[in-house]
């Protein structure tokens, strides 16, 4: 079967280009599995050196949402939307979050689109005036749905503490080492609740004030972006853009763990095997990072409230462990196995 040119196609269901002259709108949306449910994931807003970057990010992250949802449990297949920036620091127009409601509701319900990198919740709430298969809106307190952001952390708080216990033995966070690549809404949000507990932490980000002024509130330590992934410490959490985890990168890791939110770590399939072979554990992204699609995915769905996505984010350490045993039964990298059980929940096995 053909890849198309792309090496990341996957036997994608779909991949839909779109265009809007009026408000000027380029955007991709790839639909790589309906067969747990709609194609659920985010859109992003980002400037790309071409259309082929955002047709290849488009194609990793929505396979990426396949696994996700099928290991967090929910009946959702995955898809992702990409809405390409003209340049660095542009900002989408409202006609453009028109135009792309537009390109979602004429897939009839395949594809349904959140928050990710660029959007907002108000940003949704446009989006939804021309289409309803968008989540991630304004919710009343105690209801499933709003900003993914703070319940990706949530999870990924708990994924790092199940690998500081699995890689240090750590019954806690107290004097735990972690460094922190992105301190975004999900990078931040991990950040305050690893100071709560304890942690020593050191901060990064390609925003040097935000890192600042976040390392003054928490009493951290700052590095340079291009530093941190080489920072010595005990664990390492990637929350920042994917492909950070390469051949140079892995052999610059100082750490016992690597655990973190970013989407696609992993530059290439081989850099699984990289990490496993330096012997150090491996959180996929992919299974710690649910807390947001757990959220947003129930409130389309209708099936549950707050209480029940806490309830559902709380068994991610678990997912974790399970891939964990596994590898360590079969000797195969954790990417591996992971992977392999996502493709067998979804059929692809």
């Amino acid at each position: 079967m053909t890849d198309w040119g792309y090496p990341d196609f996957d036997e994608h269901e779909g991949v839909h280009l779109f265009t809007d002259p009026a408000s000027g709108l380029q955007a991709v949306i790839a639909v790589h599995s309906t067969a747990l449910g709609p194609a659920a994931g985010g859109v992003r807003f980002w400037h790309y050196a071409d259309p082929g970057a955002a047709i290849t990010d488009a194609l990793r992250l929505s396979r990426g949402m396949s696994y996700k949802n099928a290991m967090a449990d929910l009946p959702m297949g995955g898809g992702k939307g990409v809405v390409l920036a003209a340049k660095p620091g542009d900002v989408i127009t409202t006609a453009q979050l028109e135009a792309f409601g537009d390109a979602v509701e004429s897939l009839g319900g395949r594809y349904v689109t959140a928050e990710d990198v660029g959007m907002s919740e108000e940003r949704m709430k446009v989006i939804a005036t021309r289409t309803r298969h968008v989540s991630g809106l304004p919710v009343a307190s105690g209801s499933a749905g709003g900003d993914p952001g703070p319940f990706t952390a949530r999870g990924i708080y708990l994924g790092v503490k199940a690998a500081a216990k699995r890689a240090l033995g750590a019954d806690g966070m107290k004097d735990v080492h972690v460094a922190i690549q992105g301190v975004g809404s999900v990078g931040g949000g991990l950040a305050r609740l690893l100071a709560r507990d304890g942690a020593r932490l050191t901060i990064a980000d390609v925003d040097a004030g935000k890192a600042a002024a976040l390392a003054d509130e928490l009493g951290a330590e700052t590095v340079a972006a291009e530093a941190v992934l080489g920072t010595p410490c005990d664990i390492v959490s990637p929350n920042a853009l994917g492909a950070i985890l390469d051949e140079r990168t892995i052999s610059a890791l100082d750490c016992k763990a690597v655990a973190g939110g970013a989407n696609n770590q992993l530059a290439t399939r081989e850099d699984g095997a990289r990490v496993d072979a330096r012997g150090i554990l491996y959180a996929p992204d992919y299974v710690i990072n649910a807390g947001g699609i757990i959220n947003v995915g129930l409130e389309y769905l209708g099936q549950g409230d707050r209480a029940e996505v806490d309830a559902r984010i709380a068994r991610i350490p678990d997912r974790l462990v399970q891939v964990w045993d596994e590898a360590a039964r079969s000797g195969e990298p954790v990417s591996e196995v992971a992977d392999r059980i996502a493709r067998g929940l979804i059929g692809r096995a």
